[in-house]
């Protein structure tokens, strides 16, 4: 990979997003934070910075599997769990989404389901963390966040998303930096909204390739300038380009028309 493109882990990253948990949930006056555990990396790296920003007494974690969870991945979730020292609770899926589609046939398409269960898990969180006055931490990276690789108002819509500034494979450095299990580093990542799904595949490129392609676009380079560098067919960095672009939407708040003196979103910031 070429130097200047490259993606590593910032100086201080752990250190940094500890206190950024800690004072987060302090100026907040929660009790703590809940997650949503899938088994993942993002989700399993959320929870060990924040057991370590406020112990394990104060970090609630959600196992919410559906139809499309393997039986060994619960249990592997409930063990991280316990080795973490936080209390699970799971919370089967499976119920809530036969109701909705009994009533609303359209979400039994593959993208409607998906949607709608990543929008599920995120009211089963907010459910939890309210009777417990904690915040919910989002599990979305930097990658996912500027290729729209999330469902609005389900996994994108959190109170904090501690991993929103780091890249996946920088997600990856630091999870290893921190010890988590070799089962959750070397499983492929997924959403799991469907059996078989891999987040490589659904977009088109590997991590390894995506990252450094978005560093160049944060780093305002031209597409053909990161082709160039990286070596890669022009159209290949275009089409992430396009995607960044697509789904600015999703990082947006929605559009409020101005009609007062300062209007949320535009001139009246927070």
């Amino acid at each position: 990979m070429p130097e200047r493109l490259a993606v590593t882990l910032p100086p201080r990253a752990r250190e940094t997003l500890v206190r950024f948990l800690s004072a987060q949930v302090a100026e907040a006056s929660a009790s703590g934070v809940v997650v949503g555990l899938s088994g993942g990396v993002d989700s399993a790296l959320v929870a060990r910075l924040a057991r370590e920003a406020l112990g394990p007494e104060r970090v609630r974690a959600l196992s919410l599997p559906d139809e499309n969870t393997p039986p060994a991945l619960r249990s592997e979730v409930k063990q991280f769990a316990d080795d973490l020292g936080i209390p699970l609770r799971e919370v089967s899926l499976e119920p809530w989404f036969a109701a909705l589609k009994t009533d609303l046939p359209e979400l039994s398409d593959r993208t409607g389901g998906g949607n709608a269960r990543a929008r599920l898990r995120m009211i089963a969180l907010y459910a939890h963390a309210r009777a417990h006055q904690a915040l919910v931490l989002g599990t979305g990276n930097k990658s996912e966040i500027l290729l729209g690789y999330f469902t609005k108002f389900g996994d994108g819509g959190a109170d904090l998303l501690p991993l929103g500034d780091l890249y996946k494979t920088a997600v990856y450095a630091l999870s290893r930096d921190v010890g988590l299990p070799s089962g959750i580093l070397d499983r492929p990542p997924s959403a799991g909204l469907y059996p078989g799904q891999t987040d490589e595949e659904e977009l088109g490129e590997p991590y390894a390739t995506l990252d450094p392609i978005l560093r160049g676009l944060e780093e305002l380079w031209e597409p053909e300038a990161i082709a160039r560098e990286l070596k890669l067919p022009l159209p290949r960095v275009l089409a992430v380009a396009r995607r960044v672009d697509a789904y600015r939407h999703k990082r947006r708040l929605p559009p409020i028309p101005k009609l007062g003196l300062r209007t949320v979103g535009l001139d009246w910031r927070d």
